[in-house]
């Protein structure tokens, strides 16, 4: 079976098992009683969600870490490796961007800060230890490739330079996947799309346990999908978005072609822009508003499109640019 035949089917079977089993997680989180807190200060629209069940994450993460911990295992104990033992690390980032994405929502649900979730600090700086040990891992254990750039033949290097440029990265992703988690299908759909891009950059360059790690992720989070187009029965909450992200960056990472993240995660990167662009013109002009509202998603909801346009027109934008981010790969 070759290459992409096999992460294909790995996609496949995964949403297949994902599917099954995401109708009694989501009864477990109702009866739980996880149910997500909306802002006030959000489209009005958005309150009929309140209470829907939110740490849905854990509906993607455990499938794709079980299916590639089994494949895994083959490896150690048969003559042939399937997947590549490199993988274990973009397995151990999801895992712990999950865990932390999971406290984040729990506290978010049930603690004395009900609706805010973890300090933005404590969550912060646990993220960057994370990433820094990622990073180190990445340079010095996997000896990743630093940075591949459209008709340059040449790696680049940044030495030690690289290990805060990687945190920088693996940071700046998972946040912006969450910020990018607003709407009903929109986090899930961007994500799939972005990890089929580098599922096929992995491809070209011959890093086949990648690319099935690409296509178990883009099943799973497609069966996700299921449970969360509009009108969503689950969110995916931090849990998933953290994961997604983090995940992201530090596939784009071992594949050197970084540079490239953010025309492949294009809408990810602009929701971020619109933040920052948002609270640095507010400071600026005293009190004044770029946007109606920020992430970018709400300022179009508040202009008059339907959620569901929204989700729809930002993944075509989306898909445009996963194609451009191929091409670019292939120079």
């Amino acid at each position: 079976m070759s290459a992409s035949s096999m992460a294909l089917s790995l996609g496949g079977i995964t949403f297949i098992l994902t599917v099954i089993w995401g109708a009694p997680f989501v009864e477990i989180l109702r009866r739980l009683k996880i149910g997500k807190q909306i802002r006030i200060e959000g489209p009005q629209r958005h309150v009929t969600k309140m209470g829907t069940p939110t740490m849905g994450g854990w509906l993607f993460v455990i499938p794709v870490l079980l299916i590639t911990l089994v494949l895994n295992l083959v490896t150690i104990v048969g003559p042939t490796p399937i997947l590549g033992r490199s993988v274990l690390l973009p397995m151990l980032v999801m895992l712990s961007f999950a865990v932390l994405g999971a406290i984040d929502d729990w506290e978010g649900v049930r603690s004395k800060r009900s609706g805010k979730g973890m300090r933005a600090r404590t969550k912060f700086i646990l993220q960057v230890l994370i990433a820094l040990a990622t990073a180190i891992a990445l340079r010095y254990g996997l000896h990743a490739p630093e940075l591949y750039l459209p008709n340059c033949a040449e790696e680049i290097k940044f030495g030690v330079w690289y290990v805060p440029i990687a945190m920088f990265i693996i940071v700046g992703s998972s946040n912006a996947v969450n910020l990018n988690d607003g709407l009903d299908g929109l986090a899930g759909l961007i994500s799939a799309t972005a990890f089929v891009a580098y599922g096929v950059i992995a491809l070209l360059q011959g890093q086949i346990f990648l690319v099935r790690f690409c296509f178990t992720i883009v099943g799973a989070v497609f069966a996700f999908l299921w449970y969360n187009v509009y009108p969503a029965e689950l969110f995916m909450g931090d849990a998933g978005s953290l994961s997604l992200g983090a995940t992201l960056g530090v596939v784009a990472l071992m594949t050197g072609q970084w540079a490239l993240l953010p025309i492949i995660a294009i809408i990810p990167v602009s929701e971020t822009l619109s933040v920052i662009l948002q609270v640095a013109y507010f400071k600026l002009t005293k009190g004044r508003r770029l946007f109606k509202m920020t992430p970018l998603h709400h300022h179009f909801e508040l202009l008059g499109w339907s959620e569901t346009q929204v989700v729809q027109r930002f993944w075509l934008v989306s898909l445009l640019s996963m194609m451009i981010g191929i091409a670019l790969a292939l120079v």
